[in-house]
């Protein structure tokens, strides 16, 4: 198997909604594009799928030697030799897959977040980072784009943590900020005994709210001249979006079930989004 096969393989693999943007990019940018996203997906599971937090830290510090080593040819993984080419083609620096890792350590050092700057550091680095990164694979002429990238990147994350509520605190992670849970009257407690009254319902129309802006200043910061460059990115958008919604018409119920969209009605939302925009 190949590199690139084995990335293409990790990004099927996973079900992610990422996985329907890539479809209609040329081969090139896809191929760059699922090096990325599988380098994401290899250090996030080195988090999620070690018991021991000291066998994750070891993984992540490996992890941090094979973006090293992808950089000056000597690395091993078939995900850090994928991304060797792409570090070069599209100017990826180190410190950018270093701040994606950066990421996903703060699951190893907080399993709470007191406040919303807090988690909007967890955020921008293992979302934002990922969706400015993103941009310069697809393409972008304004230094706008980035910007509309980063704000992207941190709506798609706000709605990850809305949506996974019930399965992050099956980990025991909380991400809803602890300081917003007392301003609905809830403590984490609630949150663990899965407790979805009118408080919780409360709580996650805020969190909503916050996302639906997010998304929209991210649309609005785009520049018409990168529109057409930037579909995949609006594809995600677009998905994520109608995802969004979906969580909005249960009241933000997403403590005691699961929500996802079908993948017809992403494949669908994927082409519609391609050719219109």
């Amino acid at each position: 198997m190949t590199p690139d096969e084995y990335c293409r393989r990790k990004a099927a693999a996973s079900g992610s909604s990422f996985y329907y943007s890539f479809l209609f990019l040329p081969p090139e940018k896809r191929r760059a594009i699922t090096a990325l996203y599988a380098f994401c997906r290899e250090v996030d599971d080195a988090v999620d799928e070690a018991a021991d937090p000291g066998i994750a830290r070891a993984k992540l510090i490996w992890w941090r030697g094979e973006v090293h080593a992808a950089f000056d040819g000597s690395a091993q993984h078939p995900v850090a030799r994928a991304l060797a080419p792409v570090v070069r083609a599209y100017r990826i620096a180190e410190s950018d897959l270093a701040q994606i890792i950066d990421g996903m350590e703060m699951d190893l050092d907080y399993n709470r977040y007191p406040d919303f700057a807090t988690l909007e550091v967890y955020c921008h680095r293992v979302a934002g980072v990922v969706g400015m990164l993103s941009a310069g694979i697809f393409g972008y002429t304004q230094p706008a784009t980035l910007e509309y990238a980063r704000t992207l990147g941190l709506a798609l994350q706000l709605t990850n943590i809305i949506r996974d509520v019930g399965e992050d605190v099956r980990r025991n992670r909380i991400y809803l900020p602890l300081d917003e849970l007392a301003r609905f009257g809830l403590s984490s407690s609630d949150i663990v005994e899965h407790r979805e009254d009118e408080r919780f319902e409360r709580l996650m129309a805020f969190q909503i709210a916050r996302a639906r802006d997010c998304h929209e200043r991210a649309l609005a910061l785009l520049p018409p001249s990168d529109r057409r460059g930037q579909r995949a990115g609006l594809v995600m958008a677009a998905i994520y979006r109608a995802l969004l919604e979906e969580i909005a018409s249960l009241h933000g119920r997403t403590l005691n079930q699961s929500v996802a969209l079908t993948p017809m009605r992403k494949l669908w939302i994927a082409w519609r989004t391609w050719v219109t925009a």
